[in-house]
């Protein structure tokens, strides 16, 4: 499955490729992690190139697992993008580099990326788009806090070592359907928190450079980095996530679109998306209407100037338009 690094083709494949599944998690293998752009030197580039877009983004000490996920434009401790990277190798330091696709030559990266598997995902999930790129750079002891995302994703470990934990997207003790159904609709993770009752439940992949894995979209994860593995000259682990939108992810989103109407307002307990093919194909376009009707109204008040958000991004999406995946 391997191409030849020489001829400077890279590749990602799944572990077990006859069991691969879009609707489940798996184990991936690549050789990204030898790609001249996943290298320190050109990610310190890219961030600077990053900075103005203000999509390098940073956490304030003492973050946990179970902290909420906020994270900032700027550094907590005011320093220069360069002096970041500079003293990258210091314990705890912690930077992501957010949609990478803004930046032509890494947006074409993500798309060999996804190119090399997407006969595989096509089989079952026609229509790709929306790939994005997000890159996490960190000294430990750091993590990445519990969440979930709209997107799919390929996750690849490029330098170092880090834990990636995973929950099926269909647990409901790691995150109950309402939770769900809230941050597709408002992008708010504020009930979205890990819980000691559901860490048994975790896939945990111990991951180095030529590891990956596969989650679907609403996967909750994690990640933790320990210093076990620290040498000189070897102190940063760098990941990236290469997330995507399908037609089926749409359709998802719309359902629960729907089934947040009729569990909040009607007081239902709708049936998840997934378990039946005709239940989610006649409630899919009405989430669809839902979800219009609702950025219309927002950005009617917006204008009108009743209403200016000022929330967090990861807090809500008031008077903004929606994330691809959300309709």
């Amino acid at each position: 499955m391997r191409h030849e690094t020489g001829a400077a083709k890279h590749a990602v494949w799944p572990e077990d490729g006859a069991d691969f599944s879009t609707h489940a998690i798996h184990r991936l293998h690549h050789d990204f992690h030898l790609h001249p752009l996943f290298q320190l030197a050109e990610l310190a580039q890219l961030a600077r190139e990053l900075v103005p877009l203000q999509q390098c983004r940073f956490v304030r000490p003492g973050l946990t697992q179970a902290s909420a996920f906020h994270h900032e434009a700027s550094h907590p401790d005011g320093r220069d993008i360069d002096e970041v990277f500079r003293r990258m190798e210091e314990p705890g330091s912690w930077i992501a580099l957010y949609n990478v696709e803004a930046i032509p030559r890494y947006a074409a990266l993500l798309q060999e990326i996804i190119d090399g598997l997407r006969e595989r995902v096509e089989r079952e999930e026609p229509g790709i788009f929306a790939v994005t790129g997000f890159i996490f750079i960190s000294a430990p002891p750091s993590v990445t806090p519990f969440h979930i995302d709209r997107e799919n994703n390929f996750w690849l470990q490029l330098h170092g070592r880090k834990t990636l934990s995973v929950w099926d997207p269909t647990d409901r003790e790691a995150i109950s359907a309402a939770h769900v159904e809230d941050f597709i609709v408002s992008h708010t993770l504020r009930e979205v928190r890990l819980k000691d009752s559901s860490r048994p439940n975790s896939y945990d992949f111990d991951s180095g450079p030529g590891d990956g894995v596969y989650f679907p979209t609403t996967s909750p994860h994690m990640t933790r980095s320990d210093a076990g593995w620290v040498m000189p000259g070897d102190g940063v682990s760098v990941s990236i996530g290469v997330t995507f939108y399908t037609s089926r992810t749409l359709r998802t989103a719309r359902v629960h679109q729907f089934n947040r109407v009729c569990r909040k307002y009607l007081g239902m307990r709708p049936t998840y998306p997934g378990h039946s093919h005709a239940l989610d194909a006649a409630k899919a376009p009405f989430g669809y209407l839902l979800a219009v009707s609702r950025q219309l109204a927002l950005r009617a008040l917006t204008a009108w100037g009743g209403i200016r958000s000022r929330q967090r991004p990861e807090e809500g999406w008031l008077g903004e338009k929606a994330p691809p995946g959300s309709y």
